[in-house]
């Protein structure tokens, strides 16, 4: 096993950390903090999900976040659509990356989308059609890959079944993702060498919650498989309303601090994202989760 030279870091905080948070976060807040984690390096930045607000009303603002944030060569702003009404909204609104979702248990498939994985399945064939015949970048995510709040272990066959079925509608990357956070690194691993004998292993990236203290473990058990893209959250923020107990993504900068030792580069600067994650933190009136961003704010305060 080896290590890759590079990483990329896809930013989800703006998105997937923000959408369960009680306290509302305006447009303003939001575009502010993308804008400074684009300043901080990071080239692939989560900046809505164009789902009705009815549900996610803390995404209900997503046309607004992206006319706001301003067009940086190389920064692409990916957003989440769970129909063709959404990426309708999405394209319009200048999105030029889309999300599609789909769950590896029935039980969080109906909790979460309220259908089967093969409605899921047959909603998303033509709206990931529609997008690439409209040039867009697509990606595929996969929750509760490593377990399930309802029905406990999940097969890891079945989950490179439904990462095959995603490639094969179209889409460019699969993101799988721990949505619980009860994978270990064995489990982590082995889930990978699994998924890629049917998928490109170059177009795997991992989502990983924290819940059990496990994420950046199995984050290197992946990248030692030659993993190469990881998704992360500033300040550790997120959760999940429909996995009780769930806490958020792996933080950002923790990722990063692991990265930079293990000389990896990532093109982030630590610094402006210290920065990022303080501003957003401040603004939610708590510290930062990120062990990194404490134990560095408190050496600045010394």
């Amino acid at each position: 096993m080896s290590m890759p030279s590079d990483v990329t870091l896809i930013e989800v905080g703006a998105r997937d950390g923000l959408q369960n948070e009680p306290k509302a976060v305006s447009a303003n807040i939001k575009i502010e903090l993308i804008e400074k984690l684009a300043a901080a390096g990071l080239s692939v930045i989560e900046a809505g999900a164009f789902v009705s607000p009815k549900w996610v009303p803390q995404m209900a603002d997503s046309e607004e976040v992206l006319a706001g944030l301003t067009a940086h060569p190389g920064v692409s702003y990916p957003v989440l659509v769970p129909n063709l009404q959404g990426l309708s909204r999405a394209v319009a609104a200048g999105a030029r990356d889309v999300g599609v979702f789909i769950s590896a248990s029935e039980s969080f498939s109906q909790k979460n989308t309220n259908c089967s994985i093969a409605e899921s399945i047959e909603r998303f064939t033509p709206v990931v059609a529609e997008a690439k015949a409209q040039g867009l970048g697509v990606r595929g995510y996969v929750s509760v890959v490593l377990g399930c709040p309802y029905e406990g272990d999940v097969d890891p066959g079945y989950v490179a079944e439904l990462s095959g079925v995603l490639h094969r509608m179209g889409c460019d990357a699969i993101s799988l993702g721990d949505t619980v956070g009860v994978g270990t690194p064995a489990k982590a691993g082995a889930l990978i060498d699994r998924v890629a004998e049917d998928v490109p292993l170059g177009i795997i990236g991992i989502h990983f919650h924290d819940t059990y203290g496990q994420a950046l473990a199995n984050s290197l058990a992946c990248l030692e498989r030659g993993v190469t893209v990881i998704d992360s959250s500033v300040a550790g923020l997120g959760g999940c309303p429909y996995a009780p107990g769930a806490a958020g993504n792996v933080a950002t900068e923790d990722v990063l601090y692991m990265l930079d030792g293990l000389g990896v580069k990532t093109g982030v600067d630590m610094d402006k994202l210290m920065d990022a994650g303080q501003f957003i933190s401040d603004y939610l009136g708590r510290p930062p989760v990120s062990k990194v961003a404490q134990a560095l704010s408190a050496k600045r305060a010394a």
